[in-house]
């Protein structure tokens, strides 16, 4: 049967400089997606490449004393050098240097001229070289740039315009008849509200005051404006022809399944990219997804700002697939994402190295042990492995509904959810238990079977996210990937083979040690003065009568509350409790923090991991259950009137960063 086409491209990365992890973060979310399409039975076309064009590049070229392509040759090899070092399987990279390229531009500009969709008129206002954008002065910030916030220059030269507002209605309506052609939701807003209903201005598609770009054929003192040149690159790289002789290729992919662009250059992509397409004829891509930033620490990522993190670096102290996994997975739908250094070693010491690593490892350790490395039959099943095995066998279809909906982060929880089912099992069946006994052999073979196949699940569903582990899970398994449609029954690992050998998948890491590696001992600022400050201030109120109202409290005493913001690294229920559940939290600090809390009758551990809460901490410890609880976390009770409660969590949204106090 013939695969379905389906075709995602990246936004086209600017060739200005080397790409940063928040611009890479773009490409692997792409190979996410594609790999996992590829997985479920699709011919994928996955487009991602350069542009190279434009008054920043021509002026960076000119500074460094080369030519622009010279240039962009350079930059555009650092680029694909990076997004190959990701292990990316994209089918075409392509450049907007190309010469195919430039002469479809060419044919494409003249062809929308003749038609009078293009005309020829003069600039006057506001130009942002970073951003290659225009703007009238009501439409600057503080007399700065909307987009970038830099400074911005007058202009004033001869241009060719595009129509844009002949086409405004059409896409309005576009818009409002396929609710998913902009997402997510916030994006369209944005859009419809901010730029279509208080009407489109004419878009200026040439400039005069530079020369490196594509020439205008039937006017020499032009070259075509950045955006109309690199938009383009969607179809002139899939086959299309302005000539109206489109190859095979392109008749197959387009119209493109999903544009993934960064939220930052939605406008681009949903306004003017398809009047471009309604003016040539051309469907619209079925949908553009204005994915959101991943910032370092507080802020967006920029070289001005000094808070650059490459991707490479990371790789280099981490590997490749836990900078998978925390850009995959710590960016929610519609939220920026935060890195630091401590909040990626944390995740990969709690995710990958505990729930993950430890987890396959001690599987396969523990098979050696007991069987030699033997897959033993499971021939005596109890009641308690029936919910593992329905949760393997419902992982393909759950993972498969946050992917429909390009929810990436929401699909790899699914994953993990099922390791932690897995880990827990471990701990309900105790196969060191088990081992002791001989009446239990055949007990124990059917533990560590289920325990093996919910690993395969797990292996098999993390291969779009995370592939060399994958590979690596397999190996340790000793069985080859079967793809997806082996996981319709749960029964694949072959009774009577071998696994292979335990290996460490991620190994905990030594955060302080580390970080010092990384960024080394800097001298903190004397603190001694303000310190002291701070004391005589508390002594001034200290010395202070306050009449204090039966029931209240002072502002001193409520300011000794520290209420800080967590992330929930892990969850899980406390054994032999029916009420305590055991967080392991990010709380700004390079430690990991745990909180035992009494609400596992209003909450599924695994559903709590990656929120974010609200928990005060700076209560003394206490033992719960044997096991050290190092703080309260806040929730609110609702008196029901039957007498039972209703409890509800505090919960932040994800950009509120780890460490931030409630005051």
């Amino acid at each position: 049967m013939e695969k379905k086409p389906y075709y995602i491209s990246t936004a086209i990365a600017y060739t200005s400089a080397k790409p940063h992890i928040g611009n890479t973060y773009e490409i692997v979310l792409a190979d996410a997606i594609a790999r996992y399409k590829r997985m479920t039975g699709y011919e994928v076309y996955f487009q991602t490449g350069t542009d190279e064009h434009g008054q920043k590049i021509q002026e960076k070229a000119e500074a460094a004393g080369i030519t622009p392509q010279q240039y962009v040759d350079n930059v555009a090899g650092q680029i694909k050098s990076i997004w190959d070092l990701m292990n990316t399987t994209y089918d075409r990279f392509v450049r907007t240097t190309d010469p195919m390229h430039v002469e479809k531009v060419q044919k494409i500009f003249k062809k929308l001229y003749d038609q009078g969709d293009i005309y020829k008129g003069s600039y006057k206002g506001k130009y942002c070289t970073p951003c290659e954008s225009f703007w009238t002065e009501s439409q600057l910030v503080d007399g700065k740039c909307p987009d970038c916030g830099r400074p911005v220059a007058d202009a004033e030269e001869e241009a060719y315009f595009f129509r844009m507002s002949k086409y405004a209605d059409r896409l309005m309506a576009h818009i409002e008849s396929h609710p998913d052609f902009i997402q997510p939701e916030s994006r369209k807003n944005e859009m419809v509200n901010n730029f279509l209903k208080p009407g489109l201005q004419d878009l200026c598609v040439s400039r005069t005051s530079f020369s490196w770009g594509v020439p205008v054929t039937f006017d020499d003192k032009h070259v075509v404006y950045v955006w109309l040149d690199a938009l383009t690159n969607y179809i002139t790289f899939c086959g299309y022809d302005p000539d109206g002789s489109h190859d095979e290729h392109y008749k197959k992919f387009w119209p493109a399944d999903v544009h993934l662009i960064g939220k930052d250059i939605i406008r681009f992509h949903t306004i003017y990219w398809p009047i471009f397409l309604m003016a040539l004829g051309e469907e619209l891509p079925k949908q553009v997804f204005g994915h959101p930033w991943l910032l370092v620490g507080d802020g967006k990522m920029s070289k001005s700002a000094g808070n650059v993190i490459y991707a490479d670096d990371l790789v280099k102290h981490f590997g490749v697939d836990a900078v998978r996994y925390y850009v995959l997975h710590e960016i929610p739908f519609a939220n920026d994402g935060v890195l630091t250094y401590e909040m990626m070693m944390e995740r990969i010491n709690a995710e990958l190295a505990n729930v993950l690593g430890n987890l396959v490892n001690r599987t396969i350790a523990m098979d050696h042990k007991y069987f030699a490395g033997k897959i033993m039959e499971p021939c005596e099943a109890e009641p308690v492995d029936e919910e593992l095995k329905a949760m393997a066998l419902a992982l393909p279809a759950r993972v498969e509904a946050k992917m429909n909906g390009l929810h990436v982060a929401d699909a790899i929880d699914e994953i993990f959810a099922l390791l932690r089912r897995s880990n827990k099992y471990i701990d309900e069946t105790m196969p060191w238990a088990l081992a002791k006994e001989e009446s239990k052999q055949a007990r124990l073979g059917t533990v560590l079977y289920n325990l093996l196949e919910s690993i395969r699940f797990a292996a098999t569903m993390l291969k779009p996210y995370l592939p060399e582990t994958a590979e690596k899970i397999f190996r340790q398994l000793g069985v080859e990937d079967t793809g997806i449609d082996s996981l319709a029954s749960f029964g694949g690992m072959p009774v009577g083979g071998s696994v292979g050998q335990a290996e460490i998948l991620f190994g905990r890491i030594d955060i302080a040690k580390k970080l010092e590696e990384i960024v080394g001992t800097e001298e903190k600022p004397a603190k001694s003065d303000k310190k002291q400050e701070k004391a005589a201030k508390k002594e001034e109120k200290k010395a202070k009568k306050v009449e204090v109202p039966e029931g209240c409290i002072t502002i001193d005493e409520f300011a000794k509350v520290e209420m800080t913001v967590c992330k929930v690294l892990a969850c899980e229920n406390v054994p032999k409790s029916e009420k305590l559940l055991k967080f392991q939290l990010n709380d700004g600090t390079e430690t990991t923090r745990q909180i035992l809390s009494g609400i596992a009758k209003h909450y599924r551990a695994e559903e709590l991991v990656g929120k974010t809460l609200v928990a005060c901490t700076n209560l003394p410890p206490r033992k719960m259950m044997g096991q050290e609880s190092n703080g309260m976390i806040l929730s609110a009770v609702r008196e029901l009137a039957d007498g039972g409660e209703e409890l509800h969590l505090v919960m932040l949204d994800d950009a509120v960063p780890a460490g931030a106090k409630l005051c």
